[in-house]
């Protein structure tokens, strides 16, 4: 299948539809989703095409998952959450919370790990995030949770544990096991990390890492009501959360998924691999044997994505629709709807819809110095298709 942009849409054939949507507050979806993932969409934007597209026992299916926002959202309102990523730590991040345990299963079984780990100079390096105690102990509960994962016994809370440790290794505030660094979503380098240390003229802090997973805990589960339970116990059976390539899933069944929901990724805007590496290696990943797909020319990207979409195809049912949310890039330069749209032509997908949801920055932008309206991505830009 060949992809690329030698033909461009012709948005007068397809309608464009622009306003605001869906909400863009922070924590405005059920507290379940707030862990951190670098490049995710907010879960009222998933809400919105969930309800729109399908229906409680549809089956909803993201094959570019990353913290799975899509699959998450689709099994809070009853749908069946399907979901795939190349890289193993989606899978880590969302599984537990399809299964959220108690509270007080996660204060028992933290009770029981011994959090006091030797000291080893293979991680010397770590100490630029972390002080020598919260080290050991993030070193201890690393080893528990592998060994317990290596040999088929890391149960739904022992998961749970460790989805909280990956979301709380480094971030910008106390509520983290490190000293001050980036937001959460992004893991400097230790390089980096040091300079931050020497500007601020900061050295890490004490941190009590199972306090911390406790606290961060009782906030996840703030929104996991009794009624939110049953509805996430009702679909669990037919929830399907793989790891591997977008463009192949001969493990999902065609003809079956009501919606496809997705944010693939924007050229090379992000680096998943480098964001990512401390989560990685808390979790045992070796980012050496996942192949991240980021292209810097369109060309390029377009036959990534006209391969994914293929296989997209496949696993929608006729009548069935794909919505893709791809942003404006390099300063809106790039308008990725006008290049992806032709794609779907070649499996029978039509383009019926142009959705651009414009909205203001957060505080989230004013994070990393980007000012409202004039960095970033300002607009959420969703190409909705219809398999004929």
């Amino acid at each position: 299948m060949k992809g690329g942009p030698a033909v461009q849409l012709d948005l007068s054939l397809t309608p464009v539809t622009s306003g605001e949507f869906w909400t863009a507050r922070q924590r405005a979806g059920n507290s379940l989703h707030e862990i951190s993932y670098r490049a995710c969409f907010k879960p009222p934007l998933a809400r919105y095409f969930i309800e729109r597209f399908s229906a409680p026992g549809d089956v909803v299916y993201d094959p570019f998952m990353g913290r799975g926002t899509t699959p998450l959202e689709a099994a809070l309102v009853g749908r069946i959450p399907w979901g795939r990523d190349s890289n193993p730590l989606s899978k880590v991040l969302l599984s537990p919370r399809l299964l959220p345990p108690s509270f007080e299963e996660v204060e028992n079984r933290l009770g029981e790990i011994n959090f006091s780990g030797p000291e080893t100079a293979e991680t010397d390096d770590l100490l630029v995030f972390f002080h020598p105690e919260t080290l050991r102990a993030i070193l201890a509960l690393r080893h528990y949770l592998n060994e317990k994962a290596g040999c088929g016994t890391l149960d739904p809370i022992d998961a749970w544990i460790r989805m909280v440790a990956i979301n709380r290794l480094t971030g910008h505030s106390p509520g983290f096991f490190s000293v001050y660094s980036m937001p959460p979503n992004q893991a400097v380098s230790v390089k980096s990390q040091r300079r931050i240390n020497e500007r601020r003229k900061q050295e890490p802090p004490v941190r009590d890492v199972p306090r911390l997973i406790l606290r961060k805990t009782k906030a996840l589960l703030k929104d996991a009501t009794p009624d939110i339970r049953a509805t996430l116990d009702g679909v669990n059976d037919g929830a399907r959360i793989t790891i591997g390539d977008a463009r192949s899933a001969p493990e999902l069944s065609a003809d079956s998924a009501e919606l496809v929901l997705t944010s693939p990724p924007f050229l090379d805007v992000v680096d998943y691999a480098t964001d990512n590496w401390l989560r990685c290696w808390f979790a045992g990943i070796d980012l050496d044997e996942i192949r991240f797909d980021q292209h810097r020319r369109v060309e390029d990207w377009c036959t990534f994505m006209a391969e994914s979409i293929g296989d997209t195809a496949r696993i929608l049912k006729p009548g069935g629709t794909l919505a893709l949310e791809i942003g404006e890039v390099r300063a809106g330069t790039i308008r990725l709807e006008e290049h992806i749209a032709p794609l779907g032509n070649d499996v029978g997908l039509k383009p019926v819809e142009i959705l651009i949801n414009d909205q203001s920055f957060t505080k989230t932008a004013h994070t990393w110095g980007v000012t409202n309206n004039t960095r970033g991505t300002n607009t959420n830009r969703v190409v909705v298709f219809r398999k004929t």
